[in-house]
């Protein structure tokens, strides 16, 4: 079955990632980035004993490094792998720009970033799902398995109506 590369045929709005997938991507990027953390921390703190473990820097100032430090890591992540990250592979979900293809760098750049933006994570409540980072990058998260769907879909229905004209039926001659 041959398949269509056209993005102007392609539904985006329909290939969207669900409310459970995006919960499940910013979850395991949120535990894989902590894990991440962690060993560097270790890892300075084996280079400079005492630099980590007697820092003392206010709350508001380190959940502000750590979030700006989180879209950094994310930024390059899904930069290197084409708007995957950890959680979006595991999920079968990848960013794409409003075009159905990988988003550019500039787009990378803003949404990662936009996610240090202050109640970013509540934008993504309700449906569709489309949290800031999404909305003012011109991006989506989207579903690969129905993205796929959607590319075969002209081929699909083009080959099933063939069959149809090759199946003529039959009369019986016999009375």
């Amino acid at each position: 079955m041959e398949q269509t590369n056209t993005y102007e045929e392609i539904d985006l709005e329909y290939c969207r990632a669900g409310s459970s997938k995006r919960l499940a991507n910013y979850i395991i990027d949120l535990v894989a980035f902590y894990i991440m953390m962690f060993f560097v921390a270790i890892l300075i703190e084996i280079a400079s004993p005492g630099s980590v473990s007697e820092n003392n820097i206010d709350g508001i100032v380190d959940r502000i490094l750590t979030m700006c430090l989180y879209a950094v890591v994310m930024f390059i992540i899904e930069a290197a792998f084409q708007g995957k990250s950890l959680g979006k592979l595991i999920t079968g979900t990848r960013a794409v720009n409003i075009y159905g293809e990988a988003p550019t760098f500039t787009q990378l750049l803003q949404r990662n970033f936009i996610r240090a933006v202050p109640f970013n994570a509540f934008s993504a409540l309700g449906s569709p799902c489309t949290p800031w980072h999404d909305k003012w990058s011109d991006t989506y998260v989207i579903d690969e398995k129905v993205l796929e769907l959607q590319k075969r879909k002209d081929a699909f229905f083009s080959e099933l109506s063939n069959k149809g004209e090759l199946a003529e039926p039959q009369v019986d001659q016999t009375s």
